[in-house]
This record gives C-alpha cells, structure tokens and sequence, in this order.
C-alpha cells in the first residue's frame, strides 16, 4: 500500500513541477492532469492490499462439508494454563542466562533456564516435563505473584473441545481430570463426565516471548512458548479408559485423542506399559469411530517409535507441527532423519516427503492413516490417501485462517494486522524430482498429487503481534476436522 501512496506522490510532484517550469502550459492540459491525479489517487489508495485480498480469497473457497460430524469425543489431557512472560519469571527466581541447552526432563531451575534459552533463541514451542514437585511449586508460587500472569483453559484436548463447541451442530464430550477452575473455564454446551471431575487442577506454566525479545545474548526470532509442568494425571493418562467407556453411550463419529506425549514425565518401564495399556484400549474402538491424534513436542525417540508401531495402526488422521514432523522421522530413520532442526521457515519439499512417508505406512500395513494435517507458522499443508476424504481445501484454508485471526485476538483476518511469509513458489518434494507449485490471490490453495496422495497447501497470514501464541496448534487442526468430510462413513 505505501508504494502506491508514494508512487501518487510523486505523480503529484511531477505535475507541479511541470507548472513550475512552463507556466504558461494550456489550462485545459494541466486540468486533465490534475483529474487524471485525483482519479489514479483515489483508485489506488482505496484498493485493497494484498492481505485483504488474500483473506477474501479464502472466504470464497471455505464452504461447510455436506455431512458434519454431530457428536464429538475429546480426550485425555486437560488443565489450567498460568500464562506469563518467560523472561519475567526467570528474572523473579534470580536465574541469569547462561548456555542454552536442552534437556529433555527439567530437574533444576537452572536446566528449565537452559532449556528455556535453547527454544527462544530458535522461535520455536517446546514442552517438558518438570520431575521436582517441591521446586515446581516454588516456581507456581512466584508465577501466580506476576502481574501479568493470566489464567487459561490449557491442555490440547480440552482446547480442542472448546473450539469444537463453538459449531452449533455439534455435541462434544470431554474427558480428562478436570478440576473446579478449569471446569468453569469451559465452554457450558461440553459434556463432562462425573468420573472425570477431580477436586484438584492441574496447572502447567506457559512462558511466552515476543519476537524480537531478548535475555541476555539470546534474541527470539519469532514469538512462541515454553510449557512446562508437575501433572501427574495427565502424564498418566488417567482418564484414558473413562474416555473410551463413554463410547458406547456417547456414540460418536469422531474420536480427537491428544495426550500421549505427557508419558515423557514417567520412568521408561512405567512409559512402555502405560502405552501398551493405551494400545490395547484403543484397539476396542467400534471400527465406525474415525480417531484423530494430536501430536506434541517430544524428545523421547522410544516413546515415539512406540507411538509409530502401537497407536499409528489404530487413527486415521493425524495433527502435528514441523518439530513434531521431524522428530518422527528421526525417530523411525525417515525422509531428511539426518537433519538436526529445521533452519528458518521448513522447506515444502523435505516436508512433503516426510508426510507421504508418513501416509505410505497405511500400504504397508503399519499405519491406518488416511490423512495429515501440518501446519507451521508460515504455511499449512493438508494430505490425504485418496478415496477417504472431502472438502480438504475448504480444511486446510480453515485452519490458516483460523491460525491469523486467533493469534491477533480477533473473530476473523484483520489485514492491517497480519503479514505473509511463506513462499509462493516452491519445489514439492526433495527426495525426488518434484515438481514446482505457485500459490497467489486468485488461487490461495496449491494442489497437487503424488501416487495415490493428494496435497493441499497454503501461505498463513500470520499476526504482527500476537496477542497469544498457545493452543493456535489445536484450534488449527479442530477446524481442519469441522470442515473434513469423511468419505467412508
């Protein structure tokens, strides 16, 4: 828009000084000019910008499914979010920066400021688990004392239910240990079953960062969090069973199961068990109930091959973002496993591969998955199996409008708050000679196939200055599913 304003300012010079240097040019001459000023002025000032375009442009596409989904069942973890800056808490507890480094359990303090660093300085979410309850509720303590510090619906299932809610055609259930703040935090239309209540929250921390914030020497690139937390009942799953008790009775057409990640907090015996256990009570879901697993950030390779062998051949679609996506496949030896972390926005082309990796395991017979939803800060892609799956491109623009407008605070795109990072044109695949999409305007969704896998992509308007950076994942892929359709129900 400023080239514009600047270009008819210049038009505008040109035609005084024209004036200035002939003053005795035609009056009719320079009265054309003058008009000819004032229309290019008002057309070019008043046309909308290339946000505002792009925004409309997904509105057209979005259309609702034919089918929706009536009944929704959501689990297993849910809590209280204490929302702070991360800088400022740290400062409170007197830590000062020192390494950066990652630590897969939090033990100390001073391994929760390393770990804490480590993430800033790449831009990028991370959650861990923090093993010492007496420290942990010294931290608590000195967080709940911050003047910012504000409280929120946390936990990936319930996010997702409270975004499921927001559909007028759909009942949505939620099972996790839900306690008296967070139950009142919910949404009123979700079903909570009484063996879910507990008399005790459990609350997790989450420390955001703005771009461009600094602690000592590290600056973030991007904003984001850090969420760490002492939750026993979520790291256990405990209300698993509940969950899937409540089928029967519920008789949903979806089952949205996040969770699995909070495992990390337990010894590697207690891990494989309880995963096995999980397995097993899955494998019981009646064939007619479509699952959908949200993934978290992981640092436990065993956990995730567990994941990968035990629940993949039980779902049928998968939410997950780019460090998730390269753990997985570093984990099981997949596409680009060599990579140590993705450097600045992730290619599309390494990204794609690893999601037909992925989705290749349903001919194998190791996975049921008949679809992916990715999405980054800059960019989403959607990919399914064909034959399985409608509406993807009314998905997939969902939740990157959804990522825009939520990350500013806002009901829907405002233009002048939002910018575009992604690339327009790309190469679709590294592993092999891919080949190149564009995306614009006109056509804000690029797709594309490979084998018997079709790929939907597009650029996210992201907010200059998000008002907050937790749950985007989940309220991404809960519209990607309200706008899915499923073929084979």
């Amino acid at each position: 828009m400023w080239v514009k304003a600047l270009s008819v300012c210049l038009l505008a010079f040109a035609v005084g000084l024209i004036h200035h240097l002939n003053p005795n040019i035609p009056e009719t001459a320079l009265s054309y000019l003058s008009s000819t000023l004032q229309s290019i002025s008002r057309r070019e000032l008043s046309s909308p910008s290339f946000e505002e375009t792009f925004s409309a442009a997904w509105d057209n596409l979005i259309v609702a499914p034919s089918k929706h989904w009536g009944r929704v069942a959501v689990g297993v973890n849910a809590c209280v979010d204490v929302v702070l800056s991360g800088v400022s808490l740290l400062q409170a507890l007197g830590l000062n920066p020192q390494s950066a480094r990652d630590h897969a359990v939090l033990n100390t303090q001073e391994e929760l400021a390393g770990t804490f660093l480590h993430y800033m300085q790449q831009g990028a979410a991370a959650e861990r688990f923090y093993s010492d309850a007496v420290s942990f509720q010294r931290i608590s303590s000195v967080a709940s004392k911050d003047p910012g510090a504000q409280y929120f619906l946390g936990g990936n299932a319930a996010l997702i239910a409270q975004r499921l809610a927001t559909h007028p055609d759909l009942e949505v259930l939620l099972c996790g240990p839900i306690g008296p703040k967070l139950h009142e935090l919910l949404d009123e239309r979700i079903l909570v079953p009484p063996a879910s209540l507990q008399e005790h929250d459990e609350y997790h921390l989450i420390l955001e960062y703005k771009a461009g914030e600094r602690w000592g020497s590290g600056r973030a690139p991007a904003a984001s969090r850090f969420i760490f937390s002492h939750d026993l009942s979520n790291g256990a799953m405990t209300t698993l069973e509940v969950l899937l008790s409540s089928l029967e009775e519920f008789q949903p057409r979806l089952l949205v199961l996040s969770g699995l990640h909070m495992m990390e907090g337990l010894s590697q015996e207690a891990k494989e068990v309880r995963l096995r256990e999980a397995a097993s009570s899955m494998s019981e879901v009646p064939s007619d109930v479509l699952i959908h697993l949200e993934l978290a950030s992981m640092t436990d390779g065993d956990l995730m091959r567990g994941i990968i062998y035990q629940v993949f051949p039980l779902i049928s679609s998968l939410g997950l973002n780019e460090q998730e996506l390269l753990f997985l496949s570093q984990s099981a030896s997949g596409p680009h496993s060599n990579l140590q972390a993705w450097s600045g926005i992730p290619d599309v082309g390494m990204v794609s591969d690893i999601i037909f990796w992925i989705l290749q395991g349903s001919r194998n017979g190791s996975s049921a998955l008949t679809r992916v939803h990715f999405h980054t800060l800059a960019y989403h892609i959607l990919a399914t199996i064909d034959g399985f799956w409608n509406n993807q491109v009314s998905a997939v623009a969902a939740g990157a409008r959804i990522a825009g407008a939520q990350a500013c605070a806002s009901d829907r795109i405002d233009p002048a708050r939002v910018m575009l990072k992604s690339p327009l044109e790309f190469s679709t695949s590294h592993a092999e000679v891919g080949s190149t999409v564009k995306v614009s305007v006109e056509k804000p969704v690029a797709v594309w196939n490979k084998g018997d896998v079709t790929f939907h992509f597009t650029p996210v308007l992201i907010c200059k200055e998000p008002s907050r950076t937790v749950g985007l994942g989940d309220a991404i892929s809960a519209e990607g599913l309200l706008f899915s359709e499923a073929m084979f129900q």
